[in-house]
């Protein structure tokens, strides 16, 4: 049966053109969590794509029920190999509908305003090719911060992007139809390395200064990829030596962003080390 408020709501006026894609590996507990903060959103999504990446797990039913409940707004794309997020992100990329592309992992969040938010900026920036915004980890049952009624918004350097991610996937919104997508098969900072690639391009990208997704778990060092810091590092110096053979980048800022990178890590592995994980902000 049809969620009825779900109804409501897709039959208003509050609709607008942009597709969810969510990357789902064994998600069974956490997709209801990252869909239910779909819908709660003030301005709704036009499509949700849910992209199986070939999940071992419950996921693959809990899909199901999912896109019946919501038949006609939430899709389902099911890859025959785990290719990882890089390729379950670009399946949903080609498979989207509307000019407007939002990702959402499935064991992260959105605020209720998220989507209003960052579609009217770039409505009303149309040169902007992506857009990211602020990020919290958030415990379950934490309380997420309030929310300026007119957010800062910074423009991102190409350059600054060798030295930080100035945000993370659950954050960011562009363009469909930008020529870029995300390596295939490269598994870790496979999402920082096609925001430079962008920004490299000389496409504009900007920052929203709001905290507008949670994560809930802790940025590095508990659960997930992001535990694993050793192969973090690796897709980051990768990235890194990408941009050199590309000319995007001179010997003195490879030289200067694989240093800091490697300082980076071991600063890294030391808070790991000797500090339990927490809720931390980040970018």
């Amino acid at each position: 049966m049809t969620d009825e408020r779900f109804s409501l709501q897709l039959d208003s006026a509050n609709i607008v053109p942009v597709s969810v894609i969510i990357p789902c590996f064994c998600c069974a507990n956490t997709i209801g969590r990252a869909i239910d903060s779909v819908l709660r959103q003030t301005s709704i999504p036009a499509e949700v794509i849910l992209v199986d990446d070939c999940s071992g797990d419950d996921t693959a039913r809990i899909l199901r029920n999912l896109e019946e409940e919501h038949r006609g707004w939430v899709k389902i794309l099911t890859l025959n190999i785990n290719g990882g997020p890089a390729c379950a992100r670009n399946a949903g990329w080609n498979a989207a509908s509307y000019p407007y592309l939002a990702f959402l992992d499935a064991d992260d969040s959105w605020h209720p305003e998220k989507v209003r938010i960052q579609y009217e900026f770039m409505q009303g920036n149309t040169g902007v090719a992506i857009s990211g915004h602020l990020c919290i980890s958030l415990a379950d049952g934490g309380i997420p911060p309030k929310i300026p009624l007119t957010p800062e918004v910074t423009k991102i350097s190409a350059t600054s992007l060798i030295f930080k991610s100035s945000f993370s996937t659950p954050t960011v919104m562009l363009k469909r139809d930008i020529p870029f997508r995300f390596t295939q098969n490269k598994r870790y900072c496979e999402d920082i390395f096609l925001w430079q690639q962008i920004a490299f391009a000389r496409l504009p990208v900007m920052r929203i200064e709001s905290t507008l997704a949670y994560v809930h778990k802790a940025l590095y060092g508990e659960g997930g990829m992001s535990a694993q810091l050793w192969e973090m590092e690796k897709g980051e110096l990768s990235n890194i030596v990408a941009l050199y053979h590309a000319k995007s980048i001179n010997s003195f800022l490879f030289v200067a962003a694989t240093v800091f990178s490697i300082v980076k890590y071991f600063k890294r592995l030391v808070v790991t080390w000797t500090k339990p994980c927490g809720n931390v902000s980040f970018s």
